[in-house]
């Protein structure tokens, strides 16, 4: 039914084009006196600017009945999916907040109960070593760190 109506739309819209643009302006009978352009009786002396100006306003008023019904049709249209069934993409994998508890204060959110734990890093931790004491210099030399060894290249043969 929506495809037909799509298919009706545009088809009106392209009629309505083409009838505005075959239509002469209010100048344009000033200049045909001068000889300027032809005197235009495809439709006859005066049904061109009657026809013309008829289809386009029907054409005008089908092509706003559409629409307002296809506007309608879209806001009204998906009232019967349930809240449960709604596609929610990646958030439908996060869970539901409980429901806070009702406070005398209902302008301040309450916090959650519970904050989750980060998840644990694979890098290893670094520790800074304390300023050593004394007349040691400021700035000490880093000890070496130990390096991976380098993987060896698998053999095959």
């Amino acid at each position: 039914m929506l495809l037909f109506l799509n298919v009706i739309y545009v088809l009106i819209a392209i009629a309505m084009i083409a009838l505005i643009l075959m239509q002469r302006g209010a100048g344009a009978q000033a200049g045909s006196g001068f000889g300027a352009g032809a005197s235009g009786t495809v439709f006859g002396a005066r049904g061109a600017s009657n026809f013309l100006s008829k289809s386009t306003k029907w054409l005008a008023i089908a092509f706003f009945v559409i629409s307002l019904f296809m506007a309608w049709n879209a806001s009204h249209g998906n009232r019967a999916a349930t809240p449960a069934a709604e596609d929610k993409g990646l958030m439908s994998e996060v869970p539901a907040a409980p429901a806070a508890p009702a406070t005398g204060n209902s302008t301040v959110p309450s916090a959650p109960a519970t904050v989750p734990a980060a998840p644990a890093s694979t890098a290893p931790a670094t520790t800074v070593p304390a300023a050593p004491a004394g007349n040691a210099p400021a700035n000490p030399e880093p000890k070496s760190q130990q390096q991976p060894a380098p993987a060896q290249p698998a053999s095959g043969g």
